[in-house]
């Protein structure tokens, strides 16, 4: 095994530094800090709890972004005076095995700031995500499910806060569809690059026959407008509002009122449904707040001539996928935009998918760049 050039790799890691740098723009982060802790520092921030929120959370995020640049050069530092001490101390192993390991950590690091500073969207610090049935019976409905939990769990493990929104669960085991929020900077320029078709193969747990059942559901993704967006005006003419009663798996009321909403847009047949709040009002708000940002994105979409399918299209079903997960009668899970592809499927189903978000990223990019 040839010996670690760490010259060379210390050099390659500083040019990728700066390449960050130049996008992330370190001074006018703490330009932006700066009037941030000013504003939040304001005696009378909190007579305006929505408005306060909204400051504390774009300043704590600054300063994430700003401490991961300023530490990674730190890192970098450290590192090449690990590699001299080593080297002066005629190549101590120990030494040396510490630096490699550093080396790879930061090489990561760095390959995840660099995917970050892909992400300048429009909407790409925002998010919310939308999971629904699609073509396979009650296998689809449990993979919607099992997909459901991968995201919550890819959430956990960010410390990413979420919040579900609504569930509609089907008859027999799983969900309709499912949609929560993901509360965490560049949410949505990350999870974006999930929105299609995803496809199981299986030994149907619900075949008595134990037959391999093929499977689809669809993800959407939909960033959360905010005040400061363009309007979303919506006569009330155009939607149609039916209440029901919340309830769980099985149809189990855990609910005494008719709080849920259902809200319908007329003219385009989008329809939302909220039931976390306890109270209709609420829920109505809600509702009302992801139709707005589902006609948003549908209008962006309109306005871009390049753009192919509009996020309320996704097929559900054949010739539409865009990732596949076997387990049987071999287990993989493999991106077909990407060619990324991984062999343990418990763990991508545990939440371990920023191999495939990354290498999305990467491809949207480049394929922008094609285009």
């Amino acid at each position: 095994m040839a010996a670690t050039d760490f010259p060379a790799e210390i050099r390659d890691l500083r040019s990728t530094l700066q390449s960050i740098q130049a996008v992330s723009d370190p001074t006018a982060l703490r330009a932006k800090i700066a009037d941030l802790s000013e504003q939040a520092s304001a005696p009378d921030l909190w007579d305006d709890p929505e408005s306060a929120q909204k400051v504390t959370s774009a300043l704590s995020a600054a300063q994430s972004e700003l401490d991961r640049v300023d530490k990674l050069g730190g890192r970098i530092d450290d590192l090449e005076t690990l590699v001299e001490m080593a080297t002066e101390d005629g190549g101590d192993a120990e030494t040396l095995a510490e630096a490699e390991a550093e080396l790879v950590s930061i090489r990561k690091d760095l390959g995840e700031l660099e995917v970050r500073t892909l992400l300048n969207g429009e909407y790409d610090q925002r998010e919310a995500v939308t999971i629904r049935a699609g073509a396979g019976g009650v296998d689809a409905a449990d993979f919607a499910e099992m997909l459901m939990r991968m995201y919550l769990r890819w959430a956990e493990r960010h410390g990413y806060p979420t919040t579900v929104l609504d569930t509609s669960y089907a008859e027999e085991a799983g969900l309709k569809s499912a949609t929560f929020e993901v509360k965490a900077p560049y949410a949505f320029g990350h999870l974006s690059v999930e929105a299609g078709t995803h496809r199981l193969v299986r030994i149907s747990p619900f075949d008595n026959q134990g037959r391999r059942q093929t499977s689809f559901a669809a993800v959407e993704v939909i960033p959360l407008i905010e005040q400061s967006d363009d309007n979303i005006e919506i006569p009330e003419s155009e939607i149609k509002v039916d209440v029901f009663r919340s309830s769980g798996p099985g149809g189990q009321s855990v609910n005494t009122t008719d709080s849920a909403v259902r809200m319908t847009h007329i003219p385009t047949g989008i329809v939302v449904s909220m039931q976390n709040e306890k109270s209709q009002i609420q829920n109505r708000a809600a509702a009302l707040r992801v139709l707005q940002s589902r006609l948003l994105l549908v209008r962006k979409a309109e306005e871009d001539a390049k753009k192919k399918e509009l996020a309320g299209d996704i097929k559900a079903s054949w010739g539409d996928q865009m990732r596949s997960y076997v387990l049987h009668p071999y287990q993989m899970v493999k991106d077909l935009r990407t060619e990324h592809e991984v062999g343990n499927t418990s763990a991508v189903f545990d939440g371990d998918i920023d191999g495939f978000i990354e290498s999305g990223i990467r491809w949207r990019r480049q394929a922008a760049v094609e285009a």
